[in-house]
């Protein structure tokens, strides 16, 4: 019953809504407009491969360049058909699914060979322009040069939610990855703008500067984003606290308190995100983490530098600190040389739990994808704002009562005898 609520509000939304360039594009598919090609091609050029859905309320437009005629498996069927947009390598079909749930996706070509694969949400109503709210704005890419990374430059932008204080003071949310939470790659991934917007809008979040920060790179050598967001250190939080927070500052007044900050990010930029929070928590008091890669990706022994496997056992056996986590991850999440996502992530819900931290732990089956992170972003960051008080400087986060009536995480195999 409460899916086909959810289904009635979000079509009696968009009905009312102006129509967005993401609907006018699967609109375009449904009839094979000759339209197709230009926005397939300039207005949203970022659907190549990964990222190659668009979606909008059931419908997903599955889209692809390749040189040969392309197929599509969609959540492990056989491969389908799809169709060639005339003038361009662009194939596509246009596919009614299930909301509620993520869709896994891999492309192929005509001789069988993957083009590419990745996870897709199915967004719930909070990720649409809802009539009558208004959005945020995003600044232009400003660029800093880094003393506490010697010779790196890196890229960040800010989006300030409606209503929010820059006068007297906001509250603050830094993202890793920030290149991937503007424009088009914002529209097929997180929607973070949209989501935020509406959250403000009902009250479930305060308005906030969103900082949004892209991996550095020391010209002439590769960009640091391991270096960066894989080293179990202080020196990241370093980073923000003293060399992109005060560039923020020039422009956007901030609050100081740890109260009113937060720090997300996926994959790397997970550990990265908790990393901050763990070594700066009079800093940073709420962590979101998607598919946190809490591995070995910069075990350096030589130098005595632990893996991110050590996070779990830090959490375990170091002083409690006062932070408020979300986690999500997936039975499908990678494993390699680095270590097993799935397994790291869970022994660091388990200690969050142990240790009585005010933490959430989504675990599904999706593979290491932003898709679940972006279906549950208007649950996650509600829920990690929840109770929030601007007159307020400081809180002590406690488990809430329902997780703390639930057990231990437990694994169990699924795919060959357990036995």
């Amino acid at each position: 019953m409460r899916k086909l609520v959810l289904l009635l509000v979000f079509t009696a939304t968009m009905l009312c809504a102006q129509k967005h360039p993401l609907q006018e594009l699967i609109d375009a598919a449904r009839v094979d407009s000759s339209q197709l090609k230009n926005l397939l091609g300039h207005d949203l050029p970022m659907l190549r491969g990964r990222d190659g859905v668009a979606v909008w309320g059931q419908d997903f437009l599955f889209a692809v360049e390749s040189e040969t005629p392309a197929t599509v498996s969609i959540d492990h069927e056989p491969p389908l058909e799809m169709k060639h947009v005339a003038g361009t390598n662009y194939y596509y079909l246009l596919k009614t699914l299930r909301m509620g749930r993520t869709h896994q996706y891999h492309y192929f070509r005509a001789d069988g060979s993957q083009i590419g694969a990745y996870e897709v949400a199915s967004y719930n109503p909070e990720a649409y322009p809802m009539p009558g709210v208004p959005r945020g704005k995003l600044s232009e890419m400003k660029m800093l040069t880094s003393q506490v990374y010697p010779g790196m430059t890196s890229n960040y932008w800010v989006y300030v939610n409606p209503g929010a204080d820059t006068t007297n003071g906001a509250p603050v949310m830094i993202w890793q990855d920030g290149e991937t939470i503007i424009g088009n790659q914002d529209l097929l991934r997180l929607r973070l703008q949209i989501v935020s917007d509406n959250l403000v809008a009902k009250g479930l979040i305060p308005p906030m500067v969103h900082v949004l920060i892209q991996p550095g790179q020391i010209p002439g050598e590769r960009r640091t984003r391991s270096i960066q967001y894989d080293t179990v250190s202080d020196v990241y939080g370093k980073y923000i606290l003293e060399e992109v927070l005060p560039d923020v500052e020039k422009s956007y007044k901030i609050r100081q308190d740890a109260y009113s900050r937060a720090i997300a990010g996926a994959s790397s930029g997970a550990i990265c995100a908790f990393n901050a929070g763990w070594y700066y928590p009079e800093q940073f008091s709420r962590v979101l983490s998607h598919i946190g890669s809490f591995t070995a990706l910069q075990w350096r022994p030589e130098e005595n530098l632990e893996g991110g496997y050590i996070v779990s056992h830090k959490v375990r056996r170091d002083e409690r600190k006062n932070l408020r986590v979300w986690m999500s991850d997936g039975s499908d999440d990678n494993e390699g040389r680095g270590g097993s996502w799935p397994l790291n992530n869970i022994e660091l819900a388990n200690a969050l739990k142990m240790r009585d931290y005010d933490f959430h732990f989504r675990f599904g089956t999706s593979m290491h994808a932003i898709a679940q992170g972006a279906m549950d972003l208007p649950e996650s960051l509600a829920w990690l704002w929840r109770d929030y008080d601007p007159s307020k400087t400081e809180q002590t986060y406690e488990m809430e009562a329902e997780e703390k009536a639930k057990p231990l995480f437990r694994v169990s195999i699924t795919n060959r005898e357990a036995w």
